[in-house]
């Protein structure tokens, strides 16, 4: 065995591939391999789910007629357009993609303007790094071009991306932190860079200063003139037209701090302007006053800065305001650092007329582990309408109306489209065919850092939704001022997931009894066991961090369920499982302990192990001190387990219970996997693998009763719950394995690592058959129930990507891979751009077959070896139909009788009336004397024999192919007898005749046995094949070829049906014969009788090969049986 390098870890060396005798091995082999593949060999990128908002550019929205609006988010380098009039539908999504990041966007007409920088806002590029594209109806239709960069920042030679975009009349508007782009909107032409004074001061003493905030606004009835805010708190006034400076409003105080937001008011003339400090005021840009001041720099109570306002709007329906809501002069403002949205009324000096409290999550949940700033992007009323749209970073977009009656000055919630707000911590796909499932795993399961449990749907993302946990807003409103967030009243994070649907009663199930009406999880118990059987109960488990307690969740209702199960010892949930039946829930402690619980009722029902009386404790102390004894003398025998003994002494990371809930199954942070009789909780079997490794997680699959365990030595260990046996160790991971899974079919193990792989292991072979790196850590991943699909989740991002699987249309390789054959892949997007979907990956070419470059491939061939009995590969309906053919016939016959047709004109000639027009005339001609009554008598064989002989007696009828090549065949046979040496001469000699036997459909095979000659009449050339025995011969050198086994069985059975007739003739007319003329028959009869004696003698060997090779198989069989049944057996 090679050594090991004593850098590399310790994991056990990959099997080498076998090589089939024969086969080449290319000399390139290293080289080839040397060369990472492009992508993955199993996996290809599909798309993203979950994504609506999860950036912080603001949206952008366009009145589509007087019908509905349609808003447009950015989810990074791709766009999503939503129309409001169907619920916030997704309507469009763009492509192509964009080089980089989406900075800044702009609905504008038909169309919608993307700026894009490599850089990323707040951050420099080259030219050749950003543009901005024009799209339409989700395709890209234009692109404004970049000038030159007279202007630099610095001297550097870069410049800022573009930070908002602004369309209106003429003009095109782009605003970075220094400059201003300014391009034609009808030529799309670049027109001028308008750059700020003090900007050029910086830049000709080469320092790199931020002028200018980006926000920018026009007001009506300015021609040409643009607004932009700047870092002094100055505003300035430019004309576009002309490129100057036109004019700069002064902040209102010197220490008011960057403009943050400006928003033109539906009165002429005044502009909204807020500033950093916290400030917000009207302003009257015609004279330069301010006229409303409505926030300070600090707090009045508390003289603590306040947050500032990043995001103005103002409601143009002329409604909302005064005591009753008739009156004009509603405004609404948002911050950055928080979720709510303020109403203000404007009359009367203004004051705030309500708080919209959450509107969308703050940074103590959704973003503690993000570096975007949480909170609101945008808010924008729609034009004369009284809804409010809002977007956040907790990629969220939410509409909002205002009742008239009853007036509210604070608005209700109207559409919600959103996902998770923070990286994704498990995924699950929901099992197929159980009751009331969908049985394509349309369904996945996510959880979240941002504390919600979602269902989302890879149909339609507006099927998507985040199962309820009952009235948390409500909750926060009541506690809002004690500071309490919406936050606070969520179930911790969501560490472990299980579920089983085959309890679900969907919609109808019983949350309407009187406990399950109450407050989610407060074990109130109520309903009949009756009500509860017919309408079932919760199917989903879930474990969060911190918490004792395991939650139940109605998948059906989208819900939380009734029951908090709390572990026995008070320590905290890692692991979760719901049996098969849907009917118990199994929890896993910190401490060690595991409960199962009872999801009807909710009560509990067994440990594992099973409490013990303080009696029997003593027993059992005392029967520890004996085996340790005996085990010190060397007089133990195997190892039993009492009752309430084997508890884990650490974390149980995993739990799950066999298909016929006999059994269960725990590994743990000790090392140790426990099997456990499912009814009394006793301890059955243990492996201990303490202290090699911990065992870090479990995930089992049904159908092969396999489970595999994940440890913290980087391996992935796999068990036979039947044998409790180890039977795969699969090593390759580099870095600790966050999440793994089984296939569908159980043939692969997936699994994600912390050094950005995804590796997949072949189980039959052991081998490592494909490995793919990303550009982020996969947290999660599983695959659905029908082998279609594999999600996975990532480190820095809040959306499911979603790949398909080639092996439904190609063939995978089992050859091992080394590590140096990873592939550098890129993750599915939103818009889906550069992914496979299902029907293209299935007219895909092979590149290479994934890792097999440079290897010329082993063909496939019909026979592995000339020991082995082999199947044949032809169809399996074929044989099947030539067996039932006459069955089918007699099924396809019509129901009535063909109707006699209409006497044709007396003017046109009849065919009915002349018999001797049909072609099957001629066969009556050749009964014996003229008389045709025993004629119609015949069989279908019997006509076939004659109307064979009647070919071949006319000369100027050609043989068929089949009968050409069962002459030829049946010569050649014949002479390569008398050739010793190549025992298998015989057999290859009726080749060609098996293979056109085989390639003739079922109906011509059918007819082609009909048809051969017995060779029983007089008259025959001596010396002729006799076709009848020549068939049976070349089926029986084929059987002693040991191939097409199945097939030529079925030929033989449809010969027998067909000329059995002439065997049994032959057995009852032979003494007959002999004793009515003394054995002087005709010479005629002499050579019939000796037809029949070959094809008897033929049928003899026949049925002896077929015995021979019976017996044979059957002793290979149970040869295999008894070895199998040893090794599996208790010794």
């Amino acid at each position: 065995m090679p050594s090991i390098d004593s850098d590399a870890f310790g994991f056990p060396v990959a099997k080498r591939q076998k090589v089939a005798p024969g086969q080449l091995v290319s000399k390139d082999d290293d080289a080839a391999a040397a060369a990472p593949p492009p992508s993955s060999r199993i996996f290809t990128p599909f798309r993203t789910l979950g994504l609506v908002s999860p950036t912080t550019v603001p949206f952008t929205s366009v009145p589509l007629g007087k019908t509905t609006f349609q808003i447009t988010t950015s989810v990074g380098r791709s766009l999503q357009t939503y129309d409001l009039r169907r619920g916030l539908s997704l309507v469009f999504l763009t492509r192509p993609q964009t080089p980089a990041v989406i900075t800044a966007i702009c609905a504008w007409k038909d169309k919608v303007l993307a700026a894009w920088s490599g850089g990323g806002a707040g951050s420099l590029s080259s030219a050749s790094q950003q543009g901005i594209w024009v799209f339409k109806r989700g395709k890209k239709v234009g692109e404004l071009r970049f000038p030159s960069l007279p202007v630099t920042t610095g001297g550097t030679g870069t410049t800022e991306p573009i930070e908002q975009l602004l369309v209106f009349g003429s003009w095109i508007v782009g605003c970075g932190s220094s400059t201003i782009r300014v391009w034609k909107s009808t030529t799309l032409e670049h027109y001028t860079t308008l750059t700020p004074p003090s900007q050029r001061s910086a830049s000709s003493k080469g320092v790199a200063t931020r002028v200018l905030t980006g926000r920018i606004c026009n007001m009506p009835t300015y021609l040409n003139k643009i607004f932009a805010g700047r870092q002094d708190g100055g505003v300035d006034i430019w004309n576009l037209s002309t490129g100057k400076l036109v004019y700069t409003i002064l902040p209102t105080s010197p220490d008011a701090g960057a403009v943050t937001a400006m928003e033109p008011t539906p009165a002429l003339s005044l502009l909204a302007i807020a500033y950093s400090g916290g400030a917000l005021t009207i302003h009257n840009i015609r004279t330069d006053q301010a006229v409303l001041q409505l926030r300070s720099s600090t707090s009045a109570s508390t003289a603590a800065p306040i947050s500032p306002i990043t995001c103005i709007s103002f409601r143009t329906d002329d409604l909302g305001a005064g005591h009753d809501g008739r009156k004009a002069g509603v405004m609404a403002t948002a911050s950055a650092d928080s979720g709510d949205i303020t109403m203000w009324d404007l009359n009367n000096g203004g004051r705030v007329t309500g708080v919209l409290r959450d509107a969308h999550e703050s940074s103590a949940s959704a973003s503690s582990s993000s570096t975007e700033e949480p909170g609101i992007s945008k808010i924008e009323f729609l034009n004369g309408q009284p809804v409010l749209i809002s977007t956040g970073t907790d990629n969220a977009l939410r509409s909002w109306i205002f009742d008239k009656t009853p007036f509210s000055p604070v608005p209700r919630p109207l559409h919600s489209r959103s996902g998770h707000s923070a990286p994704i911590t498990s995924l699950r796909f929901l099992p197929a065919s159980s009751d009331d499932s969908d049985a394509v795993g349309k369904w996945i399961l996510s959880a979240s850092k941002d504390r919600s449990l979602w269902g989302l749907s890879l149909r339609k993302d507006s099927q998507s939704v985040e199962l309820s946990q009952g009235h948390v807003k409500q909750k926060s409103k009541k506690k809002a001022y004690l500071g309490a967030r919406t936050e606070d009243f969520k179930t911790p994070e969501i560490t472990c997931v299980a579920c089983s649907l085959n309890r679900d009663g969907g919609m109808g199930t019983a949350a309407g009894a009187a406990g399950a009406s109450g407050p989610p999880w407060a074990n109130v118990k109520g309903g009949t066991t009756e009500s509860t059987n017919l309408t079932g109960w919760e199917s989903v488990v879930t474990g969060h961090r911190g918490d004792k307690f395991a939650r139940t969740w109605f998948w059906g209702r989208k819900k939380a369920g009734r029951w908090a199960f709390a572990t026995r010892d008070g320590t905290e949930v890692k692991s979760v499982a719901v049996s098969p039946c849907g009917t118990f829930a199994l929890v896993g402690s910190a401490g060690g302990s595991i409960d199962m619980y009872n999801l009807q009722s909710g009560m509990h029902r067994q440990s594992f192990p099973a409490r013990i009386t303080p009696a029997r404790a003593r027993r059992l102390k005392v029967m520890q001190l004996d085996e340790m004894d005996d085990l010190e003398t060397g007089t133990s025998g195997k190892r039993s387990f009492q009752m309430g003994e084997g508890k884990h002494t650490s974390a149980v990371t995993g739990l799950m219970v066999d298909a016929l809930n006999t059994t269960v199954i725990s590994c743990g942070l000790d090392g140790k996997v426990k099997f456990w009789k499912f009814t009394t909780g006793q301890l059955l079997h243990e492996l201990d693998w303490h202290p090699m490794c911990s065992i870090t997680g479990l995930r089992h699959n049904t159908s092969s009763d396999l489970i595999a365990l994940s440890c913290d030595d980087l391996s992935i260990r796999v068990i036979d719950i039947e044998t409790r046996k180890l039977v795969r160790e699969l090593w390759g991971a580099i870095g600790q394995i966050n999440d793994f899974c089984v296939s569908n079919d159980g043939r692969w193990i997936i699994a994600a690592s912390m050094d950005s792989v995804i590796r997949v292991w072949d189980l039959p072979t052991g081998h490592l058959i494909d490995a793919f790196r990303l550009a982020n850590t996969c947290t999660a991943l599983a695959m659905s129930v029908t082998g279609e699909f594999l999600a996975t989740a990532h480190a820095d991002g809040v959306g499911v990507s979603i790949w398909n699987n080639r092996s439904l249309f190609t063939h995978v390789p089992t050859k091992h891979i080394e590590e140096n054959a990873i592939a550098e892949v890129s993750a599915p997007t939103a818009s889906g751009e550069g992914g496979t979907a299902i029907l293209e990956a299935a007219f895909e070419e092979d590149m290479g077959e994934g890792g097999d470059e440079g290897r010329p491939l082993v063909l496939p061939t019909e026979q592995l070896s000339s020991d082995m009995m082999t199947l044949s590969i032809t169809p399996k309906s074929r044989w099947q139909t030539l067996l039932h053919l006459d069955v089918i016939k007699e099924r396809n016959k019509p129901k009535e009788p063909p109707k006699v047709p209409r006497k044709a004109p007396f003017f046109l000639p009849s065919t009915l009336s002349k018999p001797d027009s049909d072609s099957t005339s001629l066969i009556p001609a050749l009964g014996a004397e003229g008389d045709t009554s025993e004629t119609k008598k015949t069989t279908p064989a019997e006509r076939s024999r004659i109307a064979k002989l009647q070919r071949a007696n006319d000369p100027s009828i050609q043989a068929s192919k089949f009968t050409t090549l069962l002459h030829s065949c049946s010569s050649a046979a014949n002479n390569s007898t008398n050739q010793p040496g190549n025992p298998y001469a015989y057999g290859h000699a009726y080749g060609p005749f098996i293979a056109y036997l085989k390639s003739l459909p079922p109906a011509k095979a059918d007819l082609e046995i009909r048809s051969l000659d017995p060779g029983l009449l007089s008259g025959r050339k001596h010396g002729a094949t006799n076709e009848l025995v020549a068939f049976v011969q070349a089926l029986t050198a084929q059987v002693r070829t040991r191939r097409d086994f199945e097939l030529v069985n079925a030929w033989m059975a449809v010969f027998l049906r067909v000329h059995g007739d002439v065997v049994d003739v032959g057995e009852d007319g032979n003494g007959e014969a002999n004793d009515a003329d003394g054995g002087e028959g005709s010479e005629g009869e002499r050579e019939a009788e000796g037809t029949r004696a070959a094809l008897r003698e033929a049928l003899v060997e026949w049925k002896a090969e077929q015995e021979q090779e019976g017996k044979r198989l059957a002793e290979l069989v149970g040869y295999c049986r008894g070895i199998v049944g040893f090794l599996r057996s208790a010794r």
